[in-house]
């Protein structure tokens, strides 16, 4: 394990191991600096000074290499309709709690400080006193009220239910104690709450601005109905959910939303969806974060993100020295000479990402088809194991990934306390005389050009639905597909945009196959992204409606799992109530060994460290980072302090 996820997984707990206050910044010792391209809306009266405008007691950073100077444009770019899930990586993470940067356990973030007690049923938040949204309303625990009772709890317009709230069935209580303060209970430990809710894309409670929100609320407004009719909606409900953002897709999220306050450092001139070339973002002037000299962060005026319709397109951008941080999309294998022979030309360097990911790439077929006849026999074990080993993981590893890696499932990485070497290596080994052996017992029968015939008599065709930015995919895809149809399996491949696969496969049921990627596969990052060892989020891409089953049991989508599935999810919701790390690891290696009965999914290979590019005068970036989208890689290096000199 490296040091990164060693000490997350020894800390992971620390919360829950008795009752905390968090203090983990230093005090203000400067007064605020004035921001020189607000100073003009300032002395106009538009805006009030820094004084008012900063809570009471503002988050204060000590800048990762040194203090910096407000001003300039952080050049990015968001490839394709379908990325906008990349802004919680960028600009859009500010949970309450947040991950440190060396992910070695979580810190205050949007709360002023934090408590739980010593059996991890109740955790208690203080925000800070003067905080305010983007517009200068106040953010209150009124917020915090709104969101849980009126969305969150709120059957109407909920987009579901969010697992880490729930512990035996039932919803955490809110109780709201003062302005700033307010408490959730649980009937039972719930020992990941804290890191749950610093895990990207799960600060829902930092998203619901009420003064903003009621008037599309009919509770608060008599007439939402009518304004929904007004501005083009079916309902008031339809209005609400879009004025918020709630929809199950991520990428929807960010579209047209200049007008929703934000807590984040940067808010939105022109938002996703606005323009077809540019989205742009600019400082908030409300920001709670300041350094250590009283600048207010962030430091750069604005986020100016490129529209590029490919992956390749966003590599040449790089090359000419267009864009100043990007692994996303172009850091590959093969583009990493020549992104090497381009660094001078283009003014960057090189950072390391050290790899997360529980693999490189993992073929999920769908095992809740629509399809009755694929349906059975994708949830056929010998099935999916004789796929995995007709598949030559070593020449995909040698083709893609220039030799580095080795053979392996989705798994934990070698090292680590629970490094299950069954879970990694079953079924690993390239053997096709094997492959044909297993599935001539289950299809014997063949066509005239040697593909196998269904049990109805039709030849079985497999059709891999892809993400076509995805570049190391589409690769490994050319070499198996071949690999596939020699074992007599017609096993094709289809591309689509980002977006396109987003509605179809993550959200969608009618699709025979995909191949993703992260995952987790060490210490705590792995207990909550164990997507590949339990399905239980839109994340296990393999099972739609038993990942619903676990979240929403009475959701007419959801699929009753069978027994053996069934037993595992409720095997790791009794791991994420214990607050007690051994419980955690002894229930996590359960979980492990079972998944390796379940085999549920197949891989390629543990992946090696990966890497990024920044551009050389990028000042306060890490030279070393997780690569996981749970620690929303560069997020919780604080880009609000990167600055260009």
């Amino acid at each position: 394990m490296n040091s990164i996820s060693r000490r997350a997984f020894l800390l992971a707990s620390s919360a829950a191991a008795g009752t905390l206050a968090f203090s983990t910044f230093p005090a203000l010792a400067v007064d605020p600096v004035e921001s020189a391209s607000l100073k003009a809306m300032v002395d106009s009266g538009e805006l009030p000074p820094i004084n008012e405008r900063l809570p009471k007691n503002p988050l204060v950073y000590t800048p990762t290499d040194r203090p910096g100077q407000q001003g300039g444009t952080w050049n990015h770019a968001l490839v394709g309709g379908g990325s906008m899930s990349m802004m919680f990586r960028y600009q859009a993470y500010e949970p309450l709690l947040r991950f440190t940067p060396t992910w070695d356990g979580v810190e205050p973030n949007v709360a002023e400080s934090y408590e739980v007690s010593e059996d991890s049923t109740e955790y208690t938040f203080h925000l800070r006193e003067g905080h305010k949204w983007s517009d200068g309303a106040p953010f209150t625990t009124e917020d915090i009220r709104f969101w849980y009772e009126d969305i969150y709890t709120d059957e109407q317009v909920t987009g579901g239910i969010q697992g880490f709230w729930q512990v035996n069935g039932e919803v955490g209580k809110l109780e709201v104690i003062d302005e700033t303060t307010f408490k959730v209970t649980f009937v039972a430990p719930n020992g990941f709450f804290a890191q749950q809710i610093a895990w990207a894309n799960q600060d829902q409670m930092t998203r619901a601005p009420s003064h903003y929100l009621k008037k599309y609320h009919i509770k608060y407004n008599p007439d939402a109905e009518a304004l929904a009719a007004e501005e083009g909606f079916d309902s008031w409900i339809a209005m609400f959910q879009k004025k918020h953002g709630l929809v199950p897709d991520d990428n929807v999220y960010f579209l047209n939303s200049v007008d929703r306050p934000v807590l984040t450092a940067w808010m939105f001139s022109i938002a996703p969806g606005d323009d077809t070339e540019k989205v742009v973002a600019v400082r908030n002037p409300y920001y709670h974060k300041i350094d250590t000299e009283g600048t207010q962060l962030p430091y750069f005026d604005e986020v100016y993100y490129q529209m590029v319709a490919d992956p390749e397109v966003l590599l040449l951008k790089t090359l000419q020295g267009e864009i100043d941080m990007m692994d996303q999309y172009i850091a590959t294998p093969t583009n990493k000479p020549v992104l090497f022979d381009g660094q001078e030309a283009g003014n960057y360097h090189f950072y390391t990402l050290k790899e997360s990911a529980a693999n490189v790439m993992v073929f999920q077929l769908n095992l809740n088809h629509t399809d009755p006849v694929k349906n059975e026999l994708f949830n056929n074990k010998q099935f999916r194991q004789a796929l995995s080993v007709a598949v030559d993981r070593q020449a995909l590893i040698d083709a893609v990934f220039v030799g580095q890696g080795s053979p392996a499932q989705p798994s934990i990485v070698e090292g680590d306390p629970l490094y299950n070497e069954r879970l990694a290596k079953q079924f690993t080994e390239y053997d096709p005389d094997q492959a044909n052996a297993m599935l001539d017992e289950i299809l014997p029968e063949k066509d005239g050009e040697g593909y196998r015939l269904d049990k109805n008599g039709n030849r079985l065709t497999i059709i891999f639905e892809i993400d076509q930015a995805r570049s190391t995919f589409l690769d490994m895809m050319q070499l198996a597909l071949p690999q596939f149809q020699a074992v007599g399996i017609d096993a094709q491949m289809r591309t689509m945009d980002r977006s396109l696969w987003e509605t179809r496969v993550r959200n969608g049921r009618d699709y025979d196959a995909t191949c993703h990627q992260f995952g987790a596969n060490s210490g705590v990052a792995a207990m909550l992204d164990a997507r590949y060892f339990v399905p239980f989020n839109s994340n296990a891409l393999y099972a739609p409606g038993w990942n619903l089953y676990y979240r929403d049991p009475e959701n007419p989508d959801a699929i009753e799992p069978p027994a053996e599935v069934k037993t595992q999810q409720e095997r790791y919701k009794k791991l994420l109530q214990t607050g007690d790390q051994d419980q955690q690891r002894a229930l996590m290696a359960e979980i492990l060994e079972n998944a390796a009965d379940l085999f549920m999914n197949f891989g390629v290979s543990l992946p090696p460290d990966g890497y990024g590019v920044v551009k050389n005068n990028m000042v306060n970036t890490m030279d070393t980072m997780p690569n996981s989208f749970g620690w929303p890689t560069p997020a919780p290096s604080r880009p609000e302090q990167f600055f260009k000199t």
